[in-house]
């Protein structure tokens, strides 16, 4: 398990009654796959720098459960589940699923603002090659699809990371938006 906190963990915007900067809300990308090219590190990274200080974005990579003949992807997607499970424990959960609700980059930016007035850590789960266990999205308080499209593992995390980014700047009002 690799965990890549980001620029974006940092001091955040407004200080407290100490002088010392806050994190409103924190977000945590579960992704199952590793060893990704260069571009999607360099383009996550990106976004997740610029994104307002209150907001915290990481990135937790769990290694995918080994494939082969002799094991069920049901048994395979089980496995995964159960590290899934522990790596959001205590975060409102959104499972992406091609099948899941689309959201709009404005409610994504409600869901956001909700998530920071109220402080509530919100982990998005990215699936395996097979994709989610349904226990996963079941358990999920979200299914959301990111696109009705199936998309590769490093592009959803840039995508996911890239639409994190436009709605906080919807938030703040930055001309980043556009409709």
């Amino acid at each position: 398990m690799r965990i890549c906190s980001h620029a974006a963990i940092h001091a955040a915007s407004r200080p407290n009654e100490f002088g010392l900067y806050e994190i409103l809300v924190k977000i945590r990308i579960v992704a199952l796959g590793h060893r990704m090219p260069a571009w999607v590190n360099a383009a996550f990274d990106d976004y997740a720098r610029r994104l307002p200080r209150e907001f915290a974005l990481e990135l937790l990579e769990l290694k995918p459960e080994p494939r082969d003949r002799a094991q069920s992807v049901a048994k395979v997607l089980a496995a995964e589940a159960e590290r899934i499970a522990a790596a959001t424990k205590g975060f409102f959960v959104v499972a992406l699923d091609e099948r899941g609700e689309a959201w709009a980059t404005s409610q994504l930016a409600e869901k956001l603002r909700a998530w920071r007035d109220n402080a509530s850590p919100v982990a998005f789960v990215i699936g395996s090659a097979d994709g989610l266990a349904g226990r996963v999205k079941r358990h999920a308080d979200v299914v959301m699809a990111l696109s009705a499209l199936t998309l590769p593992h490093g592009l959803a995390r840039v995508v996911l990371a890239e639409q994190i980014y436009r709605a906080a700047s919807l938030l703040r009002g930055h001309p980043y938006h556009r409709e």
